[in-house]
Formats: structure tokens, C-alpha cells, sequence
């Protein structure tokens, strides 16, 4: 045991935290936007829909609900610590018949006794361990006052990667049935074609083969739509099978403006989940504070007054009182005490440990987010130049096979190449705005349920 760590227990203090374990810290992200990020960060899609769900999730989603009861557990531990603080009085009472069966007695053949009064005692805190221990126990209640954000936090992000992935599921359904249309178009023009001896039946094999494949992709986005409108009505604390909320089937046209990331020293203030490895680290430290200090002398004062008589009719006409004082000194437990105080300073380090990790962990998810926006958007400006390109060149090779002049095998090449960069560019569209739920996610620490606010 380091000598600042026995100075500080007999002080009543606990050893100094450093609130920024990570150093040096960087002095700004990569990248910033101007908007201050919301609380309610999900507003700023401007989708009143999903305004509605993430509201409705965060009142009945059942994971949040047993978060809340997890948070009221953390606290009633901390009330019932708190509880040491104070003296303890209790109320006793007796009542006894005692029968004679002697022959000696000649009067009356029983005896009664009654007793009653309260017995109070106190533990004098002089180290102040209890009070360590109760500090322990507020700060690991606080500890879950911030999973608990945590945890809405966490949800309010997956309704909203769920929702956007069922309209992009549903806007690409939209563009398979479309495809399966015009394929089945062509097809009938190869079959006319065929019978005036202008194409061959191999061209028509091989439309009939991607006009089935294209069917085979709407099963799949079909069973996906389901699977999705399934989580999300378990998100909002339904039965699946529940959820028809949808009213469109379009994604957001465009990203909501950039937000402000701040400097990193905020962002550590900022993230629940940092402030949460911070209370636990703090909670360590109260707990080792408390080992140390078990290890020292313990006087307690206990005091009583009561009465007692045979005369039921007599019983309160006098009373008897005590006061003791008892001292408890610790001079062999087989090396137990010293043992604890060894796995407190060790999960003390450890939460040291996990609190730094933490503060990485969130400088780099919110990195991350914006490295592969940027990227995502570059992506995204390929991806609709090649499905422009792809889109004229199967006209042209359209026009030259219908005239005579073209090829099928490089008609049926390019429309398959055209169909396929037109769901691509839906799903990235959709990845770049989950990557924009990355970002609010990894920055909105400011997230607070009011009922966390009044209770913490």
C-alpha cells in the first residue's frame, strides 16, 4: 500500500483522480460542422415519423424499462447505505408466564414478567469508513444514472438505423418492381422478335433468366422489410407483426447539416458512457479508502432504557436505563482485511484503465464517423455518375440490338450492370445517413432523460 493512499485514509480524504488520464489530449477532430448538436438529435432528419417512433421507444421499449429499474436498484443501494450514518433504535418488549408447579407454593400457582423499552446504537465514524462506503455506493448509483443514458442513447440510434433501413428496403422493392416490369417488356419484345426469325431463343433464355433473378431479389427485400418492421416493433415495445407506421417509401434527399464537434476535452464531459467509467473509477477509490480504513479500531456507543415488573398494573412506574461504549480492534483475520485492500487498489487500476480506454474509444468513433461520411459522400458521387453512364450506354445498345446492329450478349450485360448500380445507390445513400447516426450518436452525450436529471 503506496504511502499517499495511507495519509489520505487517515485524512478522510481518497487519493486525487486525474479527470483527463489520456494525455496529451488532441486539440480538435479533423473535421467540424457549425450546428450544435440537439439533445433530441434524431430532429434534425426533419422526419416527423421518426420523430413519433424514437418517442414512443423511449417510453416502452422493455431493454430501457429494465435500464430504469437497474438505475432504482443503484439507488435504494445507496439509500440503504446511507442508512449506517445514522444511530439505529429499536423497540422490544416481553411478556411471560412461568407456571409453579412446586409444592411449596401455596399462593397464587404462576408468575408473569413484563419487560419493554428501546435499545439504540451508534457506530462513531472517526476514519470515516462508512461514510466512504456510502460515497461508494452514491457514485455507483450515479455510474447508472449515465448507462442509463446510455442505454436511450444506444436505442434512439438503432430505431433510427432500423427505420431508414426499412425505406431504403421499401424504395428498393419499388425500383426491383420496376426492373422486373422493363425486363419483362424486353422479354416480350425478344419473343415477338422471335417469331418474325429476328433474334435467337438463346437471347430469350437469357432474359427469361435475369427477369427471374430480378423476381428472386424482390423476395429477398420482401423478407427483409418484414424482418425490419419486426425489430422495430420490438424496439417500441410491441409484438412483432404489430408495426404499420410506414406512409412513405423514400429516403432523405439530403444529409442534415454537419454538426459541431467541439473540442475533445468537452466531448469527454459530454459522453455518458465516459461519465459512467469516470463514477465507477471514483467508486474504486471510495472502496479502497473504506478497505484501508477497516483495518483500524471501531468504537460504537449503545444505550437503553426499559422497565420491568410482575404487576401488569405497575409496569411503567419505573425505569431503568444504560449507556456502554464497546471498542472493536482487528489484530488477526488471517490476512483478510489486507486482502481486500489489495483487490480494491487492483480494481481501482483497472477502472483507471477501462475510464482511459473509454475516452479513446469515443475520440475515435467520432473520427471514424467523419473519415467515412467524407468518404461515403465521394463514394456516393461515383456511384450516381456510373449509374448515369450505365444508363446511356443500355439505351445506346438497346437502340443498336432492336435496329440489328448490336449484340444481346452486350445488351443483356449492360442492363443487368444498369439494374444493379440502381439498388447500389440506394443502400449506400442509406449507409451514408447511418453513418450520420454514427456521428450524432458518438457526439449527442448531451442526452438526458428529464426523470434521470430530477432523481440523480
Amino acid at each position: 500500500m503506496c504511502c499517499w493512499a495511507l495519509i489520505c485514509a487517515l485524512c478522510g480524504c481518497s487519493p486525487a483522480l486525474a479527470p483527463n488520464p489520456v494525455e496529451p489530449l488532441p486539440e480538435g477532430f479533423s473535421q467540424s460542422g457549425s450546428k450544435v448538436v440537439p439533445e433530441q438529435w434524431w430532429t434534425e432528419f426533419n422526419d416527423q415519423q421518426l420523430n413519433e417512433l424514437v418517442s414512443h421507444a423511449l417510453s416502452n421499449n422493455l431493454n430501457l424499462k429494465s435500464a430504469w429499474m437497474r438505475l432504482s436498484e443503484a439507488q435504494a443501494i445507496a439509500e440503504r447505505e446511507s442508512s449506517e450514518l445514522l444511530p439505529t433504535i429499536d423497540l422490544f418488549g416481553l411478556a411471560q408466564r412461568r407456571d409453579q408447579d412446586s409444592a411449596e407454593f401455596n399462593e397464587d400457582s404462576s408468575r408473569q414478567r413484563y419487560e419493554a423499552g428501546l435499545a439504540a446504537s451508534y457506530e462513531l465514524d472517526l476514519w470515516q469508513r462508512v461514510r466512504a462506503s456510502v460515497r461508494a455506493e452514491e457514485l455507483r448509483s450515479r455510474a447508472q444514472a449515465a448507462d442509463y443514458q446510455t442505454a436511450a442513447l444506444s436505442l434512439s440510434a438503432e430505431l433510427a438505423t432500423a427505420w431508414f433501413r426499412l425505406l431504403e428496403a421499401l424504395a428498393r422493392r419499388d425500383v426491383i418492381k420496376q426492373q422486373i416490369e422493363a425486363n419483362n417488356n424486353v422479354l416480350t419484345i425478344l419473343k415477338a422478335q422471335f417469331g418474325n426469325g429476328l433474334t435467337r431463343r438463346a437471347d430469350i433464355l437469357r432474359q427469361a433468366v435475369l427477369l427471374e433473378a430480378t423476381r428472386e431479389e424482390l423476395i429477398a427485400v420482401e423478407s427483409e422489410i418484414k424482418t425490419l418492421e419486426n425489430l422495430i416493433a420490438v424496439l417500441l415495445g410491441q409484438a412483432p407483426q404489430s408495426f404499420n407506421m410506414v406512409k412513405r417509401s423514400t429516403l432523405p434527399a439530403d444529409l442534415p447539416p454537419r454538426p459541431s464537434t467541439g473540442i475533445p476535452s468537452d466531448l469527454i464531459k459530454r459522453r455518458p458512457d465516459i461519465q459512467s467509467a469516470f463514477y465507477l473509477l471514483q467508486a474504486a477509490d471510495q472502496d479502497l479508502a473504506a478497505a484501508i480504513r477497516d483495518r483500524f479500531p471501531r468504537i460504537t456507543l449503545s444505550a437503553s432504557i426499559f422497565t420491568v415488573d410482575d404487576d401488569e398494573f405497575k409496569f411503567f412506574d419505573d425505569w431503568l436505563n444504560s449507556v456502554a461504549a464497546n471498542a472493536l480492534a482487528p489484530i488477526f483475520d488471517g490476512g483478510r482485511r489486507r486482502a481486500e485492500v489489495r483487490r480494491s487498489e487492483s480494481l481501482r487500476e483497472r477502472r483507471l484503465y477501462e475510464y482511459a480506454q473509454s475516452i479513446l474509444d469515443a475520440f475515435r468513433e467520432v473520427e471514424d464517423a467523419l473519415t467515412q461520411e467524407n468518404k461515403q459522400t465521394e463514394k456516393l458521387q461515383s456511384l450516381e455518375t456510373q449509374v448515369r453512364l450505365a444508363s446511356e450506354t443500355y439505351e445506346q445498345l438497346r437502340r443498336q440490338y432492336f435496329n440489328g446492329t448490336g449484340n444481346y450478349i452486350d445488351l443483356i450485360a449492360s442492363l443487368t450492370n444498369q439494374q444493379n448500380l440502381q439498388r447500389e445507390l440506394l443502400i449506400e445513400r442509406r449507409k451514408r445517413l447511418e453513418l450520420r447516426i454514427s456521428l450524432y450518436r458518438a457526439l449527442a452525450g448531451g442526452f438526458v432523460n428529464a426523470e434521470v436529471q430530477k432523481q440523480s
